[in-house]
């Protein structure tokens, strides 16, 4: 494991963080989470798709009384721990490596579920190198976070939340179709428009999606932006 270190500035910070080379480094994603973030003293916490356990610190930090975090990386157990150690809340959150929720226990109900996920379409990812294991969220980069949607479900309490972040780089539409018809409210909390790289415009994946309908992208004079979304879902 190639150990390395990101400093967050995001909300709660400075703090530091240790990363490897095969955990998801934090991105404009993750701070716009972070922003809409609101935990209840005591909530037990899902937060899937993890990394090295950012979003599952600060909720922890804020007062969940517990947080289970979860993602596919080999080292995300090692890396998180050392992350929760660091920052002192190592007793309220427990990491898995897994598919999904299929290694949290059963009987857990969450107030919350952060369901950051894998959402970009698999051919962009692997273009990307955004991603450690260069795969992606699916063909249209909609197919995880669906079924990351249909399961979670079960997970949450009645009274409970999930914040979803969508984007214009993958089927966003689909993915909000399936939210909408598994609960009861779909809110949209925050946006933003995001650069992308020039590399990425000069590949072939992305302006092979744009011209499928896949992707949407706007433009600002010379530079192309996708938009960022964070949504709020409950079934009340």
């Amino acid at each position: 494991m190639n150990e390395t270190w990101f400093d967050w500035k995001g909300r709660l910070g400075p703090l530091r963080f240790r990363l490897s080379d095969r955990v998801f480094r934090p991105s404009t994603v993750t701070t716009l989470i972070a922003q809409v973030l609101e935990v209840e003293e005591g909530d037990t916490v899902i937060d899937m798709g993890c990394g090295c356990g950012i979003l599952a610190i600060l909720a922890a930090k804020m007062g969940a009384g517990h947080v289970h975090a979860v993602d596919v990386s080999p080292d995300v157990v090692e890396v998180g721990t050392a992350n929760a150690e660091a920052h002192g809340v190592a007793d309220r959150i427990t990491f898995y490596r897994g598919d999904l929720f299929e290694p949290i226990p059963e009987g857990v109900e969450a107030d919350l579920i952060i369901g950051d996920v894998s959402g970009i379409p698999d051919e962009l990812a692997a273009e990307s190198g955004w991603f450690p294991d260069g795969r992606g969220g699916g063909p249209t980069g909609a197919e995880l976070p669906q079924r990351m949607l249909q399961e979670a479900r079960r997970w949450l309490k009645d009274t409970g939340r999930l914040l979803l972040p969508t984007g214009s780089l993958q089927n966003e539409a689909a993915i909000l179709e399936v939210a909408r018809g598994l609960y009861g409210s779909v809110r949209e909390l925050i946006s933003k428009a995001i650069p992308l790289p020039g590399q990425l415009m000069a590949g072939r994946a992305l302006p092979e999606l744009v011209r499928r309908g896949v992707a949407e992208l706007s433009q600002r004079g010379s530079r192309h932006l996708w938009q960022v979304r964070v949504w709020e879902l409950s079934t009340g």
